[in-house]
C-alpha cells in the first residue's frame, strides 16, 4: 500500500480531490486530501497572516501527526510551492513528489517568481490581501480548465480567496537530501490561459501529460488516478 497526500492549489480546498480519493482507495492505497488553512473546513482561519509557510506547516504537521512514512506527495498548481517546502523540511518522510500542473520553484522563489502573471492577480486583491479566484472565461478555458456546467457549479462551491502572503512569501529549499527524492511532473495540455508559463523540467525527471484543463482531478479523475498508480508502482518497486 502506498500513502498519497494530495495537496490542493490556490483558491480550492480538499474537496477538489473527491473524485480521485476513492479511486486510489479502491486500488488498495491510502489517500489523504486535507484543506489548507483558510479553505474548506478551515475557511474560518483565513487572514492576512496566512502564507506559504502556514501551508507548509499544515502538510508537514499532518505527516507528523499521522506518523506517515514513504509519502507520495502530490501538489496541484500553487501547491507545487507547498510540497517543495515540505520535502526540504522532512525529506526522509517523502518517497516521491508529483507536481500536478504545478509551480516548480527554486530556492528563494515566490509564486510570483515562478508564475509572473500572479502579480496581476495580486493587483486585484480586496482590502490589500484577499486575492479572488481567476475569472471564468469562455470554453475551452472555462474556470481552471473546467467547462462542464455541472462540474462548474461544483467547482464554484469550493472556491475562496487566496491571501497575498501565500504568493509573495519565498520558499526555502536548502536541504540537498530533498533533491534526491524522485519527481514526476504531470502537465495538463488544454485550456491554458494567456500568460501562464511552465519552466523546463530538469533532465531525468519523469513527465506525463493529460489532454485536459488545469483542474484535471475534476475533469479526468480516472486518467489522473492511473498516472498516480504508476507512481505508486515505482515507489513500491512493483
Amino acid at each position: 500500500m502506498a500513502t498519497f497526500l494530495l495537496v490542493h492549489g490556490a483558491w480550492h480546498n480538499g474537496r477538489s480531490w473527491d473524485r480521485v480519493v476513492p479511486l486510489l482507495e479502491s486500488a488498495g492505497h491510502r489517500a489523504l486530501a486535507p484543506s489548507l488553512t483558510g479553505y474548506g473546513d478551515k475557511a474560518h482561519l483565513l487572514s492576512p497572516e496566512v502564507g506559504l509557510g502556514t501551508h507548509i506547516d499544515d502538510v508537514a504537521g499532518l505527516i507528523d501527526d499521522e506518523c506517515l512514512e514513504d509519502v507520495v506527495l502530490v501538489g496541484h498548481s500553487y501547491a507545487g510551492m507547498v510540497i517543495s517546502g515540505v520535502a526540504h523540511r522532512i525529506p526522509r518522510r517523502i518517497a516521491h513528489l508529483v507536481f500536478l500542473d504545478a509551480m516548480v520553484p527554486d530556492d528563494g522563489d515566490t509564486a510570483v517568481d515562478v508564475q509572473p502573471i500572479t502579480q496581476q492577480l495580486i493587483d486585484l486583491a480586496v482590502n490589500g490581501w484577499r486575492v479572488p479566484p481567476m475569472p471564468e472565461q469562455p470554453p475551452p478555458l472555462g474556470l481552471f480548465g473546467v467547462t462542464d456546467p455541472d462540474d462548474l457549479a461544483w467547482l464554484r462551491s469550493m472556491l475562496s480567496d487566496q491571501p497575498v502572503r501565500c504568493l509573495r512569501e519565498p520558499v526555502r529549499l536548502d536541504d540537498p537530501i530533498a533533491r534526491t527524492i524522485p519527481r514526476t511532473h504531470i502537465h495538463c495540455l488544454l485550456g491554458r490561459p494567456a500568460g501562464i508559463t511552465r519552466r523546463p523540467v530538469p533532465a531525468g525527471e519523469r513527465v506525463r501529460e493529460l489532454p485536459t484543463g488545469h483542474d484535471c482531478m475534476i475533469t479526468m479523475p480516472a486518467e489522473l488516478t492511473g498516472l498516480l498508480l504508476e507512481v505508486a508502482q515505482s515507489v513500491l518497486g512493483e
